[in-house]
């Protein structure tokens, strides 16, 4: 099961932050079609927030076909992404990992860290479309 966090300095919304994770979880195969999302009680105890905003998040995936509310049992995960090969994830995550250990030595924050990969993400992006 999925453990929400926030994270005030994001600049992202508790809503979105809380849409993001699970979209996040879904795609790196951490949630799978059938595992349960916290139940909104569980996560306004663990976050302190207000009821409305996990309930506007649930709603949110569930528009987006990611989840499924079954009344009084609770929101489940309907769809799953591409499994990436556990070999290829770790691989991934172990280069990803000496890459921002480079960047702290080269001086970068967890803000530069961010505006870097984004930008690199937006030129290849980029890049891909006029291909």
């Amino acid at each position: 099961m999925i453990e929400f966090h926030l994270d005030g300095r994001s600049g992202l919304s508790p809503y979105q932050q809380l849409v993001q994770q699970v979209r996040h979880a879904v795609r790196l195969g951490v949630l799978r079609a059938g595992d349960q999302l916290p139940k909104v009680k569980e996560v306004v105890a663990q976050l302190a927030i207000n009821p409305n905003t996990v309930l506007k998040a649930y709603r949110e995936l569930e528009h987006a076909g990611l989840v499924s509310a079954r009344q009084g049992v609770g929101t489940f995960v309907t769809a799953t992404a591409a499994p990436i090969p556990p070999l290829a994830m770790t691989a991934l995550r172990r280069d990803l990992g000496k890459w921002l250990d480079r960047a702290r030595t080269a001086g970068l924050d967890d803000e530069g860290v961010e505006a870097l990969f984004s930008a690199v993400f937006r030129d290849r992006r980029a890049a891909e479309d006029i291909a």
